[in-house]
C-alpha cells in the first residue's frame, strides 16, 4: 500500500507540473563500485546461491552497501509461494552475511574465507516481491582478529523501509 501510495503521489506530482521528472525518470539508479564479476571475484557463492548483484558503498572492513534484484525468475518463487511469491527470510538472512563477508574480505587477495557462524535478534519486518530492490548493509561492529570473529549488524531495505535486520555472527579462515 505505501509503494502504491508513494507512485501516485509521484504520478500526481508529475501531471500537476508539466516540468516535473516524469516517473520512469525518476527511480534512483546507484553507481557500482563493485560489480557482479567483482563479487563472483570477492565470494566463493554462484548461481543460484550468490545474492548479491553489486556493491554500491564499499569500505573494506567497515562497511558495505549491496543490492539484490529480486525478480519473479528466482527459483525459490516457484514453491514459496505460488499464489503469493514472498523470498524467503532465510535467504534474506544469507545475503546479509554475504554482504558481511565481503566487509571483511581484502577485494585485492581473497583468498581468505569466511563462514556464517551465528544470527541473533533476527526479525523480519515487511515481505519481499518480484519487483523489489533489497538494499543490503553491513557494518562490522566487532572484531576478534586473534580467532577471526566477526559480529555484523545487517539491515535489508526497501525503498526507506526496513524488511529485515540481524546481528550476524561471521568466522574467518580457510
Amino acid at each position: 500500500a505505501a509503494r502504491r501510495g508513494a507512485r501516485a503521489a509521484a504520478r500526481a506530482a508529475a501531471e500537476a507540473s508539466p516540468e516535473a521528472l516524469p516517473i520512469e525518470k525518476s527511480s534512483v539508479s546507484f553507481e557500482a563500485v563493485k560489480d557482479v564479476n567483482e563479487v563472483m571475484r570477492m565470494l566463493p557463492h554462484r548461481y543460484p546461491f550468490l545474492l548479491v548483484d553489486r556493491v554500491v558503498e564499499y569500505e573494506q572492513g567497515k562497511t558495505a552497501v549491496a543490492i539484490k534484484n529480486v525478480t519473479m525468475n528466482e527459483q525459490f518463487f516457484t514453491g514459496h509461494f505460488p499464489q503469493r511469491p514472498i523470498m524467503p527470510g532465510v535467504l534474506m538472512v544469507e545475503a546479509m552475511a554475504q554482504v558481511g563477508g565481503l566487509v571483511m574480505m581484502d577485494p585485492e587477495d581473497p583468498k581468505e574465507n569466511f563462514f556464517f557462524g551465528g544470527i541473533d535478534g533476527c526479525k523480519f519486518r515487511k515481505p519481499v516481491t518480484p519487483g523489489d530492490t533489497l538494499m543490503i548493509r553491513a557494518t562490522l561492529k566487532k572484531m576478534n582478529k586473534r580467532f577471526g570473529v566477526a559480529k555484523m549488524e545487517a539491515k535489508c531495505f526497501v525503498g526507506e523501509a526496513v524488511v529485515a535486520e540481524a546481528e550476524l555472527t561471521l568466522y574467518m579462515g580457510d
